[in-house]
This record gives structure tokens, C-alpha cells and sequence, in this order.
């Protein structure tokens, strides 16, 4: 698969620890020979050669998608392509990428002039992929985009990217998402941040990180290119959403915030709120999956009724609110003409939160494609059905029929858009 873009360190070491290179093939002969760049219309035959030459079995999936961009690029296409490689594709016949097969791709790919994206989700690359995409990082000018998210990555291939991207000027957008690159791997990343100042999203969600929000507050006060930050389920808990919000202070960049699925209660909406009332550039924030209850939603409310007038999106969805805080929040909406977008699904809904969230629909303060909720009535009582409108309701998934990207069910995407990539 392929999408057009046209539409709006140090040497990591080899082989990396645990993750060893087969003794068929040595790291010496996977060395840069000085290559010309391919031709753009010969991906295929260029897999196939190099296939040959390493006694590499062929990967027919590969195959195919290469052959689909040649057959693409033959009718004019020349740039901005980006390789969509997804080892989830329900669609096409998948045998999943392994390191060895990335190592392949890494040779095609490193020189390249026309590809800038590479979407290699849910395969198999392990920390041997890990070297070859660190690698292809510092090789390859024009990447843009990877994802890398589900791919078996460890500390140390989490280590070899993080290295890559100190010298790294071009990528915009890395997912490692669901990759155990833990603390260790983790810290390797804070620590770049503080370097690089190309890349603007970065998704570090599901990476069994645990409270890094020392060593990312400190990222947050040095790093001034970070647009959006994902670090979803890391057990971040009071003190570490009090640490983040004393770095967001200083940090002027920073415009979605997703802290979902962490263990943060409504003491921590008391650091947030108040950082809120002088932070001009959050726009979307993410707190779905916390616990924040009446208290933490009303001392949001309070500051984005009186106060902050750059936040366009917030999605409490299951905090366990009830009427008193649901309620604040519809008011803010009400009030505040840059509050936009408000998800709040998974929370404890009475008729007088069900009225609330009614009016504002129908006195035009909330449109119906900004909210995850949908009145209905029935026998004159008012009731909220959910509707599949979000903040990113495509995280882990893409829908197999139908527009992949809409802004409805990937609000936070649209609104704080980077490149193409969204």
C-alpha cells in the first residue's frame, strides 16, 4: 500500500545486546557500498536482486506492495511515497516483516530519493529491525514518517533509535507505540528530545514505561519542536502529571498533551488547571481512562470558563464523573467560543447531564461531529447514546472499509495537524 505526500548521534553499535546477527551473515556485509540511488520505477527487481545476493528468501508480501509503488510510479508518480507495509492488513495475504526482511529493505530503501514515509506496523523487526531502521534514520534525508508501533522492539533497539535521531533533521513523526523499550529505553528518548529539534510527534504509548515523567519534564523545558507527545499508559500518577505541569510552564511548543490510561486522580487537575490558566498553546488534551471524578472536572471547568482560551479539545471519556462535573464541563463549553470538542462516554450520566449535553447540541455550542455522545428521547426522558467520535479512535486499528482518517472519530489528529501524516 502507498500514499502520495503532495497533499498537505552517534553510530548505533552492532550487533545491538541480545539481539545478535546470524553467523550466515556477517555485519560487514550489510555495510553501505557507496550505491547510486535506485530507480524509482525498479523497487521489485531490486528486491528480488538483493534477495539473490544475501540467499534471502523472499518475503511475498514485500513483493507485492513494492510491486503495486512500481506500478504506481510507471504512471508518473515520482515523489512522495510513502510504504505502507501493516502486518495487520486484513485485506491483502500478510507474512509478517522479520528483521531479516527489514535488513533488505534497509538496502532499498536508504537511498531512495522519492520515499518519505514507511509504515511497517504490527510485524516482527525485533531489535534487528531496530539497527536497520536507527540506521536508515541517519541514511535516508528524506523520511518524514515511520511507524514502527507493535514490532517487538526492546531496550536496546529502543536505544539504537533514540541515538539515531541526535543527528537526525528530516523525521517529523515516529509511533513506537505497544514497543517494551521500558525505562531504559525510555530515558534514551528523553535524552534525545533534549538534541533533536526537527521531530514534532513522537508516540511513546504503551512502551511499559513506568512514572518517566521526571526525566520528560526536564525534555519539556529544554525541547522547543515537540507538538504532540503520547504517553499513554505509563502508571503516571499525581506527582508525575505536578512534574509535567511545572515543565509546561516553560515549554511553548507542546500542543496535545495524551496522558490517557494512566492512574491520575482529580489531585492532579489541580496542577493542570492551573497551568491551563496561563498556557496559551495546548489545544488538545487527553485524560480518557483516568480517575479524575466531579473534583478534577470542575476545577478544569473553572479554568476554561474564566480563563484559558487556546484549549479547542478534552476528552474525560471514563473518570468516573457524575452529574456536578459533567455539567461544569458543558457550561465551559458554553462559555468558552475556542472549546470545541468535549468526549465524555464511560462516565455516570443522570437526565440532568443528559439535558445539559442536549441543549448544547441544539443551541448550536457543540456539534454533533465534536462529541462522542448523541441524545435520544424516549417517552419524554432524555437520554445519551455513543457514537464513534473521538479523539483518536484509530490508534491501534484503521477501519478496513471507508475514509481511515476522518476528523470525526481523529479529532486530535485534525486539529493539530503535522504534514500529511495525521
Amino acid at each position: 500500500m502507498w500514499r502520495s505526500s503532495e497533499e498537505t548521534a552517534t553510530t548505533p553499535d552492532w550487533p545491538p545486546p541480545h539481539a545478535p546477527m546470524p553467523a550466515t551473515t556477517p555485519a560487514s556485509s550489510w555495510e553501505d557500498k557507496g550505491e547510486a540511488p535506485e530507480s524509482v520505477a525498479g523497487l521489485q527487481e531490486h528486491y528480488n536482486h538483493l534477495c539473490m545476493e544475501k540467499s534471502q528468501r523472499i518475503n511475498p508480501f514485500i513483493l507485492h506492495i513494492l510491486q503495486e509503488v512500481d506500478e504506481e510510479t510507471k504512471k508518473g508518480l515520482e515523489k512522495g511515497i510513502t510504504l505502507t507495509m501493516a502486518g495487520n492488513n486484513r485485506l491483502t495475504l500478510v507474512e509478517r516483516i522479520t528483521g531479516e526482511d527489514f535488513r533488505i529493505l534497509f538496502r532499498i530503501l536508504r537511498n531512495h530519493p522519492y520515499i518519505n514515509g514507511l509504515d511497517v506496523r504490527y510485524n516482527l523487526l525485533s531489535d534487528i529491525g531496530a539497527y536497520c531502521a536507527a540506521r536508515l534514520l541517519q541514511k535516508q534525508r528524506n523520511l518524514i514518517y515511520l511507524n514502527l508501533m507493535f514490532n517487538d522492539i526492546g531496550p536496546e533497539g529502543g536505544e539504537l533509535i533514540a541515538k539515531a535521531l541526535h543527528k537526525n533533521t528530516t523525521l517529523k513523526y515516529l509511533r513506537m507505540t505497544g514497543n517494551k523499550i521500558e525505562n531504559k529505553g525510555g530515558m534514551f528518548f528523553a535524552a534525545m528530545l533534549q538534541i533533536n529539534s526537527s521531530l514534532e510527534k513522537l508516540d511513546l504509548g504503551d512502551c511499559d514505561l513506568e512514572e518517566s515523567t521526571v526525566h520528560l519534564g526536564h525534555m519539556l523545558k529544554e525541547n522547543h519542536s515537540l507538538v504532540e507527545l503520547h504517553i499513554c499508559k505509563h502508571d503516571i500518577k499525581n506527582c508525575g502529571m505536578q512534574k509535567l505541569c511545572d515543565a509546561l510552564y516553560l515549554n511553548s511548543s507542546l500542543r496535545y498533551l495524551d496522558v490517557s490510561c494512566n492512574k491520575i486522580t482529580r489531585d492532579g487537575m489541580v496542577y493542570l488547571a492551573d497551568v491551563l490558566k496561563s498556557n496559551t498553546t495546548l489545544e488538545v488534551i487527553d485524560l480518557s481512562f483516568n480517575r479524575i471524578e466531579n473534583a478534577g472536572a470542575n476545577d478544569l471547568s473553572e479554568t476554561l470558563t474564566s480563563h484559558n482560551r487556546s484549549l479547542k479539545a478534552l476528552s474525560v471519556v471514563s473518570n468516573n464523573i457524575k452529574r456536578e462535573g459533567l455539567v461544569a464541563l458543558s457550561q465551559s463549553v458554553k462559555t468558552n467560543p475556542t472549546f470545541s470538542n468535549i468526549y465524555i462516554w464511560g462516565n455516570k450520566f443522570d437526565e440532568a447531564t443528559c439535558v445539559a449535553y442536549l441543549d448544547l447540541i441544539q443551541m448550536g455550542h457543540l456539534k454533533p461531529d465534536n462529541t462522542d455522545v448523541e441524545p435520544f428521547v424516549v417517552d419524554g426522558r432524555v437520554y445519551l447514546a455513543e457514537v464513534s467520535n473521538g479523539l483518536k479512535r484509530h490508534y491501534y486499528w484503521t477501519p478496513v472499509y471507508g475514509e481511515a482518517y476522518n476528523h470525526s472519530s481523529n479529532a486530535g489528529f485534525a486539529l493539530v495537524p503535522v504534514g500529511q501524516h495525521l
